[in-house]
Parts: structure tokens; sequence; C-alpha cells
């Protein structure tokens, strides 16, 4: 059984690497930061600027659960999963939210790609999603 979507280009790449440095959101919201991520895509891997949309959820918290506390997992209690932790938009507006803070502070308005061990300008990174190609 393969996975449907396309590949994330290398814009794409680096916003979900600044999202996978954040660590399981929901963990970090409980309190206990957890850095061993998986990227679960909010909207499908298909759509455009799907990548774009992702949010880094542990394993448990992705799809290693239990339909009830003290680890709901996502897949497949989404329902649930929204009601202990909030709903996917509002965990997406909270990582986007820290992406932007953390990186343009510690980065004195640049974005360092841990994948290439380059730094950006933060503006491209904003104008990822504006970027189609």
């Amino acid at each position: 059984m393969s996975i449907k979507g396309r590949n994330p280009n290398s814009k794409e790449k680096k916003h979900m690497d600044a999202v996978f440095q954040i660590g399981c959101i929901v963990c970090l919201n409980k309190g206990f930061p957890n850095h061993a991520v998986e990227i679960h895509h909010v909207h499908g891997k298909t759509k455009l600027d799907a990548h774009f949309s992702v949010l880094p959820l542990c394993f448990d918290h992705h799809r290693g659960g239990d339909h009830v506390e003290p680890v709901i997992s996502r897949h497949p209690w989404k329902k649930r999963f929204e009601k202990a932790y909030g709903t996917e938009q509002e965990l997406l507006d909270q990582v986007n939210g820290i992406v932007k803070n953390t990186y343009k502070q510690e980065y004195k308005g640049n974005f360092y790609d841990h994948e290439t061990k380059k730094l950006y300008k933060w503006n491209d990174l904003m104008e990822l999603r504006s970027d189609k190609s």
C-alpha cells in the first residue's frame, strides 16, 4: 500500500524542518516537551500547499495512542483528539506562530535550515505560501 501525495519541494521542506524543531505540539502544551515527532498533514498530502499545513506530533499523539487520556491519538480518533487538545486549525495556528516568533527572534530575521546548514532571509520563509513554484 502506498501513501498518496507528492513529495515536498525545497521550500516546503524548509517549513517542515522548522515545524519539526518545535517537537510534539500536544506534549509541549501539556508541559512535557517531546522532540521525537512525526509530521501530520492536516489537509492530506495532495492539496496545493498541503506541506505547509502540518503539525509536529509524537508517535503516540499521531497514531500510536489510545482513544482516552492520557494519550489520545489523532488517528483514528480525530474528534476525541480535538476535544482534548484543541482543533487541528487551533494547533496549526499555534505551530505557525511559534515558527514565526521563535525563528525570527532566534536568528534575527533569518531562518536556519538544519538540513542544508544554510541561513535564509525570514521574508523568504514567509513568502513560501504564496510561491507556487
